[in-house]
Formats: structure tokens, C-alpha cells, sequence
């Protein structure tokens, strides 16, 4: 005998699914408004921002199968540190030569770190992400996987809108929320987005100005030394074992020196005071570096060690 329930339209079946997960998601986001106007979010901003919204199926897709980092260290160095980038970092260097020096000046930061990073993020801000970023968050925040850190960023998100910083329709960036030319988390937005054109708005998206000066702030705040350099490749003395190398120690450059490396043309390294680790890249095959606390900064901005060495080598490249 067929049960009555495989008589039901396969349409039905399948639509069941679809309709609890609509009504968890609208639920979801009855919680977020309350929270959000909690957080002092206007009631007009929570409804456009939410109005027709929905889960993004691409966003969990990214979300749950991101790459493990499988290249070398020296396959990512000459992808990430090419030839391409290293003349597009040059040529927007010297267009923006006055407006960096400003920046420089006022958050002491180096100009050549500051375009690399943006580089590095979104490629000189020609490729800032085609998400929506209140979707994004909401898709997130509402899957689960990460979700108190996800609904902490939408709320943030909203906070940004209900400030008039960018229109809700320019409010794109990547599919895990990053936003605009620096890639600033929206809780970042708060907290280091700047506004160094004066317009009024802090516009990391469209504004040159702001997105370079709101990298030089993120650094800053971070704890950049001001006429430090960031490291150096080196040559390790004869012998030299990574696999039982001493990188959690901090010691004056000069006892490296000591140590028997050297500079990675040969030379000697200078008898420097300055605070110096020791740095070996992720699937690494061939290069050590010494580091210094900027170093350590640029990986507060984005924490692998293979993305902060690159933004360094990418630096130096420019001056």
C-alpha cells in the first residue's frame, strides 16, 4: 500500500525545507532589529537594510570551503610579489605621492607599507568585492557557524549605514563582510575608518584619500614604529636547522649579527639595537628574514605570516 504522504506534489515536498528555513531567517532577523536599535540603529536604516533580504547560498558556499594555503611560500611570493603588481604599486605611488606624504605625516606611517597593503587587499581598489555586506553578515550571523562573531559585525554594519557613510546600495565588499578599498571588518570601520578628505563621511569605498589614510590609522593604533623598517631577508649561518630555529625570541639585531647571519646579499648586519625576530615563511623552502615590531603590525592587519612577509617584500619594492 503507498502511504498518503508520497501521494503529496513533489513541489510540496520540496518546498517545505525552503519555507521553515525563510521563516527561521525572518525570525533571525526580528532578533537583529531588536538588538540593533539597542545598539541605537534608527528604525528607518534597520528596515531598508532588511527589506526583501535573504540567505546568499553562494556566501555559505565560500564560507565552508575555503583553501588551506597549499602553495609554497616562494609559488606565493612570486604570484603575490610580481612584476604586475610591483609597477601597478609604483605607478598609483607616485599618483598619489602628495596625498601619502600627508598621511605619512600625520599618522607616521610608512607611504610604500600603506600601498602594499592596499595592493595586497583589493589591488589597488580595483577589486573591492561584489557582495552585500548586510546580507553577507545576515547570512552568516544567521547560519551559525560563527555566529556571535557575525551578528556583532552586522549590527556594526548597521551602525555605518545609520551614520550616512555610504549609500546601502554601495555598501559591497566580500563575501565574509570585509569592506571598500582597505577590506576594514564593519566593528573596524568603527573604531580606525577615518575621514581625511573632510568630507563628512568616512568612505572607504569611493575616496582614495580616506581608504589610504584609514590603513595608515589601522597601523598607527596598532603600535607602528615611526623610521623602523619592517625586516629583511637573510642569509643563516652554515648549519642553520629551521625546523629547530628559535622564532619566539625577541633580541637586539646585533646578536643575530653574532649569530652568524647575515644580510642576504653577504653582507654584514649592522650592530642594531632594534627589536629582532627571527621569521620563517609557511611552506617554506629557502628564505629566513629578521623582523621587527612592524612586521608584528602588519599582521594585526591580517595575521599570516606569508601574507605580512609579502606586503614587506611588496614594499620595498616602491622605494
Amino acid at each position: 500500500m503507498v502511504s498518503r504522504r508520497t501521494l503529496l506534489p513533489l513541489s510540496l515536498l520540496l518546498a517545505v525545507p525552503a519555507q521553515a528555513a525563510t521563516a527561521g531567517f525572518d525570525a533571525f532577523l526580528d532578533g537583529v532589529r531588536v538588538d540593533a536599535r539597542r545598539a541605537g540603529v534608527s528604525p528607518g536604516t534597520i528596515q531598508r537594510a532588511f527589506t526583501g533580504l535573504r540567505p546568499n547560498d553562494r556566501v555559505l558556499e565560500l564560507d565552508r570551503r575555503q583553501p588551506e594555503g597549499s602553495l609554497s611560500w616562494e609559488e606565493y611570493r612570486d604570484r603575490i610579489v610580481s612584476q604586475t603588481r610591483t609597477e601597478n604599486g609604483r605607478r598609483h605611488y607616485n599618483e598619489s605621492r602628495s596625498l601619502l606624504s600627508a598621511i605619512g605625516t600625520r599618522y607616521r606611517v610608512d607611504p610604500r607599507v600603506i600601498v602594499a597593503i592596499w595592493g595586497m587587499e583589493t589591488n589597488f581598489g580595483s577589486n573591492t568585492g561584489g557582495f552585500g555586506v548586510i546580507e553577507a553578515l545576515a547570512t552568516l550571523a544567521w547560519d551559525g557557524r560563527r555566529a556571535s562573531y557575525f551578528r556583532t559585525e552586522l549590527i556594526a554594519a548597521l551602525k555605518v549605514l545609520d551614520g550616512g557613510h555610504i549609500a546601502p546600495a554601495r555598501m559591497k565588499g566580500s563575501w565574509a563582510g570585509a569592506m571598500g578599498q582597505p577590506q576594514f571588518m564593519p566593528s573596524n570601520f568603527e573604531r580606525l575608518a577615518v575621514d581625511f578628505d573632510g568630507d563628512g563621511r568616512r568612505d572607504i569605498w569611493d575616496s582614495r584619500a580616506d581608504a589610504l589614510a584609514s590603513i595608515a590609522h589601522y597601523l598607527a593604533r596598532n603600535g607602528w614604529r615611526d623610521e623602523e623598517p619592517w625586516g629583511q631577508a637573510v642569509q643563516a649561518p652554515p648549519g642553520f636547522d629551521g625546523e629547530r630555529a628559535e622564532t619566539e625570541s625577541r633580541r637586539p639585531l646585533r646578536e643575530w649579527s653574532r649569530m652568524g647571519f647575515r644580510r642576504a646579499d653577504g653582507g654584514p648586519l649592522p650592530p642594531s639595537e632594534i627589536e629582532t625576530s627571527l621569521v620563517l615563511p609557511r611552506n617554506g623552502t629557502s628564505q629566513v628574514f629578521l623582523c621587527h615590531q612592524n612586521f608584528r603590525v602588519i599582521r594585526r592587519y591580517n595575521s599570516p605570516v606569508n601574507y605580512a612577509l609579502a606586503v614587506g617584500l611588496l614594499s620595498d619594492r616602491f622605494g
